[in-house]
């Protein structure tokens, strides 16, 4: 609006209204929005915006939906997975339920020997295995750095598997630096591979690791090699944990007139025969026990050095170049599963339950001790800059070379 003089005046503004400013030709208009034409406008645009987000939504459910039915369609046509798998493959009998047209092919073993093997298979052109179930180290130290794996973050396609919330620390934990090839689904609390016969040892008595150094159990202990990956865990705990650290493995494995051997049955027929007192690597002492064996676990859990929380033999990956990829894709899926990690819970291994790193399934059939619990220190060594065990192997090189030096 302008004066006689031709100076802009204000322009009175009525209540309810809102302005925008125009100028043409020198001039300066104000165009007026009623605020019911401004409230109208909002809702069109949130409207639109819901409605996209929506379409959105049903499309990426369609997506996976969609891509998951041809996997399906496709996996039945091949017909077969072959699954090479260490300690829990009495999971494997719900899966065969569940997909009665995907025949399982399982081979069964030592993490080590598994991994090798697939090695061995590749390097005579054989490309057998579709899926690895195992430790963590043989997987790294073998397979990945074999490089013999594809990723196997791009196969996960349920959603109730991608959700995050619905894992331990609301992540999906990898142990490979590249966060896509090991994928750890286990979260154990460790107890160091410790065991006793419970008609020699007091538990009480031990109340850190330093206990296990007395030297009354000198020449009384029997251990597997230390140079295998069978150990790893504990091996990594120990090695890495700086409390314990490099000196402490000097002192067990070079300084306690240790017993070696590389089958952890024959340690545990002889740990519960009283042969020896003290057990490293009795991966079947729950099963001893149970059996009515004088053998137990030391709780490392109250240790002063806390303990280790790791995948107990739980991780998972997938081949390049399978046999079988859609089977193997299904198999996958099913297994990081709720209905997989139930059954891996209850029977994978029935006299030591392991425990799921999915939160969103019950842990009733899980003993406490292999709950994570309240109030522990845990070293967690399942994270990737732990996962190369070259450096501890060197060491436990040096020091068995020491050790048969000196026989």
């Amino acid at each position: 609006m302008l004066s006689p003089s031709g100076n802009i005046l204000p322009v009175p503004v009525r209540r309810g209204s809102c302005y925008r400013s125009e100028e043409r030709g020198g001039m300066v208009k104000r165009i007026e929005f009623r605020r019911g034409e401004k409230i109208f406008a909002l809702a069109v645009l949130t409207g639109l915006v819901l409605w996209a987000l929506a379409t959105s939504a049903q499309a990426a459910q369609f997506d996976w939906k969609k891509d998951w039915e041809q996997t399906l369609a496709a996996a039945k046509k091949e017909g077969q997975v072959n699954v090479y798998i260490y300690r829990y493959e009495g999971l494997l009998k719900d899966f065969k339920r569940d997909y009665p047209g995907i025949n399982v092919v399982a081979v069964t073993g030592r993490g080590n020997d598994l991994t090798n093997r697939i090695i061995a298979e590749r390097r005579g052109g054989k490309f057998i295995a579709d899926v690895y179930s195992g430790g963590t180290n043989s997987l790294y130290n073998t397979l990945y750095k074999g490089k013999v794996l594809d990723p196997l973050a791009p196969l996960l396609v349920l959603p109730e598997v991608t959700d995050l919330t619905k894992w331990y620390g609301k992540e999906h934990r990898y142990a490979d630096p590249e966060g896509k090839y090991i994928f750890a689904f286990i979260g154990s609390p460790s107890n160091a591979q410790l065991a006793y016969n419970t008609n020699l040892v007091n538990p009480k008595e031990f109340k850190s690791y330093v206990d296990v150094l007395n030297p009354k159990w000198k020449g009384k202990i029997v251990s597997l090699d230390p140079r295998d990956t069978g150990l790893g865990a504990t091996m990594q705990f120990w090695y890495f944990n700086p409390e314990i650290g490099p000196e402490y493995m000097k002192k067990f494995f070079g300084g306690m007139d240790i017993s070696y051997a590389k089958n952890f049955q024959q340690m545990t027929n002889w740990l519960g025969q009283g042969k020896y007192a003290i057990c490293m690597g009795c991966k079947d002492s729950a099963r001893a026990k149970n059996q009515g064996l004088p053998i137990d676990d030391f709780d490392t859990n109250r240790w002063k050095e806390g303990s280790s929380f790791s995948a107990g033999g739980g991780s998972l990956s997938y081949m390049n170049q399978a046999p079988h990829p859609n089977a193997a894709k299904v198999f996958i899926n099913w297994m990081l599963s709720r209905k997989g990690q139930i059954a891996l819970q209850k029977l994978g291994d029935p006299d030591d339950p392991a425990n799921s790193r999915r939160i969103d399934i019950p842990k009733d059939d899980i003993p406490p001790d292999n709950r994570l619990q309240t109030g522990v220190k845990y070293f967690d060594v399942v994270k990737p800059e732990y996962g190369d065990m070259k450096p501890i192997f060197d060491l436990a090189r040096d020091i068995m070379a020491g050790v048969e030096k000196g026989k």
